[in-house]
Parts: structure tokens; sequence; C-alpha cells
């Protein structure tokens, strides 16, 4: 969703990248840099070393941090895109799993999604890009704060898990100061039938040439 709208000599962040890959994934686009920034230790250390693995510490930097702080980390306005992942679920919602890494990952328990979208607000320049993937039922609170923020929503796409069932997942581009019109996308669907994806599911996965890299550990999913 993101990857056709990075530009040349863009720095890029991604806020809560785990230990996952699309700072690595997006080296295949004309970033100047890409910047990860991870609150758990382990995350970081994994995501360091697949940098490493992959020779790309002249272009990916992976910084441990917290996104409420990155007034501490970054100067203001210092990235042309800002990319999340975030946890998606209200910290009492939902069945929550036991183990702590993904109990973070997944429930708001050490950011909340004022705190990514206020982040965001601080980091990007004027008229800079923000790309999210969202749970679709938080959509009315996603766009408030959005635009409380002045990150205006341009663009939206709704992922479906199957052709006949409801959208779970959102991606969204907004962008600083933009003006207000959304275009919304065609639904991508993610499975043809339990275990096949669709041939737009293949399609992103071949552009992105995920055999490209290799990982210490991944975890790249669509949602959590």
């Amino acid at each position: 969703f993101a990857f056709e709208k990075i530009r040349n000599s863009e720095n890029v962040i991604d806020l809560g990248t785990g230990n996952r890959i699309i700072p690595l994934l997006l080296t295949k686009s004309r970033a100047k840099s890409l910047t990860g920034l991870e609150i758990q230790a382990e995350n970081v250390d994994l995501a360091q070393r697949s940098v490493a693995l992959n020779n790309l510490s002249y272009k990916i930097q992976i910084i441990h941090g917290d996104i409420k702080s990155v007034s501490e980390k970054f100067p203001k306005h210092s990235f042309d895109s800002v990319l999340t992942n975030p946890p998606y679920m209200i910290n009492n919602h939902g069945k929550q799993n036991p183990n702590d890494a993904k109990l973070i990952a997944r429930h708001e328990v050490l950011c909340n999604l004022e705190d990514i979208i206020s982040a965001a607000d601080f980091l990007l320049k004027p008229n800079g890009k923000f790309f999210m993937i969202h749970k679709a039922f938080r959509l009315p609170e996603i766009f408030n704060s959005m635009i409380n923020h002045k990150i205006e929503p341009k663009r939206m796409q709704m992922i479906l898990p199957f052709a006949d069932k409801e959208a779970n997942l959102v991606l969204i581009e907004g962008r600083k100061n933009g003006n207000p019109r959304l275009q919304i996308e065609k639904n991508l669907i993610v499975y043809e039938k339990p275990g096949t994806y669709t041939k737009m599911i293949e399609d992103i996965y071949s552009s992105a040439d995920l055999r490209a890299y290799r990982f210490v550990y991944i975890t790249c999913r669509l949602g959590r």
C-alpha cells in the first residue's frame, strides 16, 4: 500500500517496527534512509541482527525507544513518511495473550492510537505521508484522531479475509496538512479459500520479493 508512494530521497520511519521486515522490504524503494523505532529490547536486537545480516546498516537504523517520547529521539518534522502497524486492541478488549511480547504487540498496553498519531504529527514534515494498518471497526476513532492532528485521510483500502466476509482490517494513507478528499480503493481480499491466497495477495508478496532477504526471525502477517 505504501510502497509505490515512497519517493526518491525520502526519510522514512516505521513506528513500532518490532522484529518485522518493513524497513528491509522498503530498501527496494528509493527511500534515502529507513528508521525503525521499537520499545521491546528483544525485538530491537533481532531487527538489528537482520539488518546487519543483509548488509543494510548503511541505509537502515533500528532505534530502541518509546513512541510516546519521539521528541527525545528525533528533531521535529524530520521525516517525509511515517509507517505503522500498531497494537490494534484496546487494553481491556478481547482475549489477552499471557505472553508479554505478544500482549504488547496486540493490545494498547504501552501506547494507544492517540499516542501513535500524535507521534506521527510531531515527526512528519509539512505535506508528509502517513501510512497505517488497523482494525476496521476503529475507523471513526482513527479518522477523528488524524483530523485533530491535521493529518488528512487521503486513501483507504478495506481488507477482507474472504470475499463473503466483512472487512476486519483497513489500510489508511494520510497527508499532513492535506486538503479534504478521500480515495477509496478496491477491497483487498486475502484468501480465495482456506490456506490459499488470492492473486491480489500473491502479487503483493511477489512484488515485495520476500526471498531477497535473510531474516533472524520473521513475523510478516496481514495483521496480528
